[in-house]
């Protein structure tokens, strides 16, 4: 029994474990490794979006001094025994999609050619020499166009239709509509951005033909998942293939599973009798590692006299470019489930259609489902608009609190243990919303414009997908009293090591100093689902305590039976066992692992030797559902169209905090993310389908000059998962971007000025002032 009087791990702001090595740079990441003899990869890739390839010389980069191989399509493709993601199949097929093109480009960047050379330099002067004779062919760029377009991506896929999904139907909520006081509906587009780590692609593939096995180091954020799909790939068993993930210099999404290059590699590692490496260079990530987001929406709301909302329906169509990365129906599916948001809506329906262009693929990207918050808080402040009510208190009137939980919405999501209202007054408290309104009237006066902006979202975290319902946990104490923690990792930039440290060390009742964590390696970890869909936190305390409840046990009772005292009288605090009331008398977890392992013959009776043991949590929950609102004011310059952040603040209810330094940190880089979708960021193209952003001259991230500083709150309501935690990782990156949208469009709101596509650029918004007849003012 633990004493109540020793402060837990849990809750407090231990430092990371991870720092020492990161901050000194001692990490470990894919390009640090070498392996005897490794040759490197270079890639030929397609200059233009769209063309049937006639030929491809390869004479003059065979001829290079330094150059071991070169494959193409062809030569890969027949070696292709499968390509699935775990995630596939759930809404829509599986696509075989080739690791290289075969017989036509479908984008520019499109991978045609893998150059192998003993140094990255010469594999790069190889791939110039690779001449390949294309027949342009006319590209669908515009996704808004690919369903009208007599051209196709891919053949097999009439009018460009990647899939499509629907709700309750439309005809049953015409009635609604159609005696509603007021309808409002709104289209937005959202243009495509990227997740954008800080560490490129990257990958090493080791095939040792004797034993038919395959090694790889990589940046994933799943080993676990990039394990399955080599294995799938190569035709061979899983315990053939090992994945080695030290440090990952972030993911968000991006690297949750193998693309189309990782798969190339590993291909092509089965060919060769040396390690081979790749890494991406920042041009090559800009135009081929794929975007996010660019998708747009007609969402619409029926209300009544009062503002109460009656209905809502949400009609969403998305871009998923040549090859998207699994099933493209998994998140989107979401957003329209999801569009009623935390608010008391009685009949709600969506529906989505996806569609292919010759840009690069769709990828996951920090909150997946965003667009739902996007397309919802844009509307509700237009509807504020027209029926000449404040959103604050238009919002006020239909949003949900704790007490109303749990509640299904209208579209079937189970919401449970959240608090919306009382995130968002929250909010609102700190920023003093009255007298930002006075402000804002007395800047008005003055010919200055600033503005306010919000959004609520609901946020399902640890989500019950077959690849995510279960995580597993190893914990061996050894002999000399140290704790080894091995889980399946996948930390990509989110405190996972110091959370199962903090974890570990209160489940057991160790020491904090005591307790090292092994991650990122498939051949020693227990098989989990990685990071993705704000599930570390919930899922492997789980795991965590689904193990360390069996060791426990194990240790109380040994040191119960040498202490001879009864096992309820035992205190295990911070590595050492004392009987309750003697505390003179103590043994300590060296001890009692030196019995366990060495002195066998004392244990006792039903004690297995040894303190080592392997866990599994399955979650109960369909899923568990965090919560935050996002603040946000500004100013925009009318003359240049720039717009300057003034204050930024975010209440979130992510239940009881394992560490809140750790949570400070992901609500903070996940609202930075989305600061850069709502102002900056574009992955752009021309009319024929090349893009245009390919440098960070073109591609714009914020920096900390950008951001303002970000204030938090916290409202605490615990899930009825493990120690009530709940999901963070993303999002920040969900509320971020429509509290920037609605600041900005408030404030210009005097000007007549409605927001309709992104980002919001100075040119866009200089764009927008003069359309609405402002341009004078």
């Amino acid at each position: 029994m633990t004493s109540t009087a020793v402060r837990p791990y849990v809750g407090t702001r231990v430092s990371r474990v991870e720092d020492p090595r990161l901050l000194t740079g001692a990490g470990t990441y894919v390009d640090d490794v070498t392996r005897p003899g490794m040759m490197h990869v270079c890639f030929v890739r397609s200059p233009i979006a769209r063309g049937r390839i006639v030929d491809i010389d390869l004479t003059d980069a065979l001829a290079l001094d330094g150059v071991t191989a070169i494959f193409t399509g062809h030569d890969l493709s027949p070696l292709v025994h499968e390509v699935r993601y775990s995630l596939d199949g759930i809404f829509a097929a599986t696509h075989q999609w080739p690791p290289l093109a075969l017989d036509e480009v479908r984008f520019v960047g499109d991978p045609v050619a893998l150059v192998v050379a003993r140094d990255r330099y010469v594999a790069e002067d190889a791939a110039e020499l690779v001449v390949v004779e294309y027949d342009p062919l006319t590209p669908v760029v515009d996704y808004t166009t690919a369903p009208t377009s007599e051209h196709l991506v891919h053949a097999q896929h009439p009018g460009n239709n990647a899939g499509e999904l629907a709700g309750r139907p439309a005809a049953d909520l015409a009635p609604i509509f159609d005696g509603a006081a007021h309808v409002v509906s709104q289209t937005i587009y959202q243009q495509a951005y990227m997740p954008m780590p800080m560490e490129t692609r990257g990958l090493i593939a080791e095939w040792s033909a004797s034993s038919g096995e395959m090694q790889i180091w990589t940046s994933t954020q799943s080993p676990h998942e990039t394990r399955l799909a080599c294995a799938r790939l190569l035709g061979i068993d899983e315990h053939r293939v090992r994945v080695v993930v030290r440090d990952t210099g972030g993911g968000f999404g991006q690297k949750v599973a193998p693309q189309r290059e990782d798969m190339a590699v590993m291909l092509a590692a089965t060919k060769l009798t040396a390690s081979v490496k790749w890494i991406e260079d920042r041009q090559e990530h800009l135009m081929s590692a794929g975007m996010a987001r660019q998708e747009h929406g007609e969402a619409r709301m029926a209300f009544d006299e009062d503002g109460r909302i009656l209905a809502a329906e949400l009609m969403h169509v998305q871009n998923v470019g040549a090859y998207p990365i699994t099933s493209p129906m998994t998140a989107a599916s979401v957003v329209g489930m999801l569009f009623p948001g935390p608010y008391n809506v009685a009949a709600a329906t969506f529906g989505l259609k996806l569609y292919y262009s010759n840009t690069v693929g769709r990828v996951a990207y920090r909150g997946p489902w965003q667009f739902e918050s996007m397309a919802r808080e844009v509307l509700l402040d237009t509807a504020a608009r027209q029926l000449g009510i404040d959103p604050v208190e238009l919002r006020r009137r239909n949003i949900l609190s704790g007490s109303d939980m749990p509640v299904t919405s209208p579209n079937g999501m189970p919401y449970s243990d959240a608090t919306p209202a009382e995130t968002f007054e929250q909010a609102l408290s700190i920023l003093d919303y009255a007298a930002f309104r006075s402000e804002q009237e007395a800047a008005r006066a003055e010919g200055r414009y600033i503005g306010v902006g919000t959004c609520t979202y609901l946020e399902p975290t640890a989500g019950a997908a077959p690849f995510h319902v279960t995580e597993g946990a190893t914990i061996r104490i050894e002999p000399t009293g140290k704790v080894n923690v091995y889980v399946a990792g996948g930390s990509a930039g989110n405190s996972l090591e110091t959370t199962v440290v903090q974890l570990t060390a209160d489940a057991l009742g160790v020491d904090i100093d005591d307790v090292h964590t092994i991650q990122g390696d498939t051949a020693v970890t227990p098989f989990g689902g990685g990071t993705g869909g704000s599930r570390s936190g919930s899922m492997t305390a789980g795991a965590i305590n689904e193990t360390a409840v069996v060791l426990r046990e194990r240790i109380l009772a040994i040191a119960a039976h040498r202490l001879g005292a009864p096992v309820d009288d035992i205190e295990f605090i911070r590595s050492r066992a004392t009987v309750r009331g003697i505390p003179e008398v103590e043994l300590s977890l060296a001890e009692i692992a030196d019995i366990a392992y060495f002195k066998v013959d004392g244990l006792p009776a039903g004690v297995p030797a040894g303190l080592e043991a392997s866990g599994r949590y399955r979650s109960p929950l369909p899923m568990i559902w965090a919560n935050a609102t996002h603040l946000c004011t500004c100013e925009v310059d009318t003359g240049t169209g720039a717009v300057k952040l003034l204050r930024y603040i975010v209440s979130d209810d992510c239940g009881p905090m394992i560490n809140p330094s750790v949570v400070e940190g992901q609500i903070w880089g996940g609202t930075v993310q989305g600061i850069g979708g709502a102002l900056y960021e574009e992955s752009a193209y021309d009319e024929s389908g090349n893009p245009v952003t390919t440098t960070f001259m073109d591609y714009l991230l914020p920096t900390a000059t950008e951001v303002p500083v970000i204030e938090l709150g916290h409202v605490e309501t615990p899930s009825k998962g493990p120690g009530g935690h709940k999901g963070v990782g993303e999002g920040g990156a969900i509320g971020s971007s429509p509290a920037v949208v609605n600041a900005v469009a408030d404030a210009l709101a005097p000007l007549g000025v409605k927001v309709s596509r992104l980002p919001l650029s100075p040119s866009r918004i200089i764009d927008l002032i003069e359309a609405a007849g402002g341009g004078d003012k």
